[in-house]
Parts: C-alpha cells; structure tokens; sequence
C-alpha cells in the first residue's frame, strides 16, 4: 500500500530557475554598478613605474652634446707672394710661436730691392756732395759777415774821428756834413749786406735740412722693402699645433693667401647647437657644467649665435678652471645649461606618461597603493629629470610614471 508524502515547499520545487534567476540578475546588477560607476582596469603592478610629489629645489636646465674645440683657430695667412721653396712643419706638429713654417722666394722683390739700395748708396753720396757744398757756403757767408762786420767797425772809428777833428776846428762843417752823409750810407749798406747774409745762412740751412729728410725718407723706404725679405719666411705666430697645411714645393702662392692653421690647444671650448624654444633665453655668462669620471667642470656660456639653422642655434662654451685629464679635440660631452637659479617647489619625476596627456592629467595612487585614480594637474617648468607641478598634487603622493599609451582613457587602474 502507498504512503502519500507530504508536497515539497515551492522553492525546492523550482530551486534551478531561482538559482539562474538570482545569477542573471547578479550579471546585470553587476554590469549596471560598472556602467555607472568609473572605467576601470587591471594591470599588472610590476608593469609600471611609480614616482613620488616631493617638494625640493628646481632647477630649470636643459641637457645638450657639446663638440670639443681648440679655444682658439689661428688662420695663417702670406703676407707676401712667392714660390715655395721649403717646408719645414708639417700637419699635427706642435710649434712655438716663431717656428718656421715653410720659406719662400720672390726674385722681384729681392731685385726691387736690391735697386732701392743702390739708389740710397747714389742718395748718400750726393748727399755728402752737397752737404761739402753748405759747408763751404757757409765758410764764404761767415767770411763776408765777418768783412762787413769790421767795415761797420771801420766806419764808426772814422765818424768819430771827423767829429772830433771838426769840434777842434780842424775840419769844416761842410766836410763833416759829407763825413755824416757817407756814415749813414755805408751804415745803410753794411746793414742790407748783413741781412742778406743772414737770409743765405738760413736758406742754407733749410736746404741742408730738406736734404736731410730726403735722406731720412730714402732709408725709412729701403728699410720697409728689406723687411719684406722677412716675410718671405712663413713662421707661426703663437703656440699650437698645426692643423693642416696647403702649400706644396714649387706652388706660386699670393699675398694674402690661406696656407695654414694652427689650433692654440692651451684651453678649449665646447661647442653646442641648442634647440630654437631656448633661442630668447641663453645669453652670455650663463653656467653650464659638464660630469665627467665622478667630477663636476663648471663652464659658462662665452658666445652666443643668434641665427637660427635647421630650428637650432650655435653657443661657445669656455672652462673656468681646469678640464677633463681626458679631454681630445672632437670628443663630446653632455653639457648641463642652466637656465636660472634653483628654488623650492613641488616637483615629480619626468616620466613617459607626458607623451600621452601633454601634461594635463596623470594616475594618482591612493593610500592603499592599490588603485591608481586619473587625476587633473598643472605642469609648469620642466627640466631632463623634473617636472615642475603648479596644481593637482601635494609633496607625498605618488604617481604612475611610466607610459600610459596602453592605458586608453581608464579613470581608474587597479594593481594586481
């Protein structure tokens, strides 16, 4: 005989559509919580970069390769034109200043000068002539001023005597009035051929003079043209070495000519091409340094070249004390250009998320460190290993710093 069971509760008898009910209705609760809530993503913790707002000094710089220079280029250029006979330095060769480069020979020139020398010998010569002349001229003037002096002499004596013999009654007024008219004339005449005397002894005198000019101007003119046999030897006018050299045995070169250069290797200079941005910004003086085998070498900017080439602009770079030991003509260095003096500010470290945002927002970690939010920030200055924040962040919190390419637009990462 059957037992009649008892009926079982409604929710046992439909225990499998209740349970996929509740799970399709979790899903959708799930999804709705997730599509009202922010995006989010889950990456791997070990996957990113974290850096940390810390408030220390800025300093605003930029990092840019520098070309090692001679602190200076000597160009050497022939001061006179000739033949090259002999070379005597050759290309890479350390000189002091006066070494002697190379020689050449003009036969024009040794053959004008020669022809000035002979003429300054006739100069001299007739110079001599003429100065026995003046000399005898001036013999012959002293001789007839001396006559002439002792005329006047004679004459006074004479119109005395006159006198005296015409108040003794012994000559006549009359004969004294003719005594008195020949006194004067002759006193009138002696006085002319005094003054004429003395207008010869200067005329002779100036022309001994003008002759002596002539002379001193023949001597100054052979003089320059023998100094230029002087140029004739190319010789280096300061301590270096010798770049390179152009002139060849045998080649005629000009005057004025490039033949040679020589780099003076008692210091250096850096040279730079800086980005465009900077252009209104780098002057004269500004510091630079360069870090080299655990040593800083300050410098300072010694020129700048506004002109702007291929969106860069030259600058010369000079050491205010010693250099690297290790330093060579051609070697380049990372140069650190400093823009302005450090202060105190919130800074980040640079990281490749800039790339990404322009610098307009970043993931923030909250305390956890577990989730990472997008966060709106201010960037102001930047340097190659800071970047300066305005807005957004406080010193102590900490960032994502590497690349968000792969990131989309999440507004919120969780760290696994």
């Amino acid at each position: 005989m059957d037992t009649l069971l008892p009926p079982r509760p409604w929710y046992i008898r439909h225990r499998f559509p209740l349970l996929l009910g509740l799970i399709i209705g979790s899903l959708i609760v799930y999804a709705i919580t997730l599509s009202a809530g922010p995006s989010q993503l889950r990456i791997d913790a070990d996957m990113v970069q974290v850096g940390e707002a810390t408030n220390a000094p800025f300093l605003e710089y930029i990092d840019v390769e520098g070309l090692v220079q001679p602190i200076r280029t000597q160009r050497i250029n022939t001061l006179e034109s000739g033949s090259v006979t002999h070379i005597l330095a050759e290309e890479g060769q350390t000189l002091h200043a006066g070494d002697t480069i190379l020689i050449l020979s003009n036969p024009d020139l040794e053959q004008t000068i020669a022809d000035l020398r002979d003429e300054l010998e006739r100069q001299e010569t007739s110079y001599q002539e003429k100065l026995l002349e003046q000399e005898k001229l001036r013999l012959t003037l002293s001789k007839q001023a001396l006559q002439t002096s002792h005329e006047q002499q004679r004459l006074d004596k004479n119109i005395q005597l006159d006198r005296e013999e015409h108040r003794m009654g012994i000559k006549s007024k009359v004969q004294l009035d003719l005594s008195e008219d020949e006194y004067r004339y002759q006193q009138q005449r002696t006085e002319l051929e005094l003054l004429s005397l003395r207008n010869d002894s200067a005329t002779a005198s100036l022309r001994a003079q003008i002759m002596e000019r002539d002379m001193e101007r023949g001597k100054k003119k052979y003089l320059r043209s023998a100094a230029r046999l002087k140029d004739l030897v190319v010789r280096a006018p300061c301590d270096g070495q010798l770049s390179f050299i152009s002139a060849t045995l045998g080649q005629r070169v000009s005057t004025g000519e490039q033949i040679a250069e020589i780099k003076v290797l008692t210091s250096y200079k850096v040279h730079a091409a800086l980005n465009e941005y900077y252009v209104e910004r780098i002057s004269a003086g500004l510091p630079a340094s360069i870090y080299q085998q655990g040593q800083t070498y300050p410098l300072h900017i010694s020129r700048v070249v506004p002109e702007v080439h291929n969106r860069t602009f030259d600058v010369d770079l000079v050491f205010e004390g010693d250099c690297p030991s290790n330093i060579r003509i051609g070697k380049s260095y990372m140069v650190k250009v400093e823009l302005g003096k450090a202060d105190s500010t919130v800074v980040i470290p640079r990281g490749d998320f800039y790339q990404h945002t322009g610098g307009r927002w970043l993931y923030r970690l909250d305390d956890s460190g577990k989730r990472a939010l997008r966060t709106p920030v201010k960037i102001g200055r930047q340097n190659p290993s800071q970047y300066e924040i305005i807005e957004g962040l406080q010193p102590g919190d900490r960032i994502i710093t590497s690349g968000y390419d792969h990131l989309g637009d999440t507004e919120m990462l969780i760290l696994k």
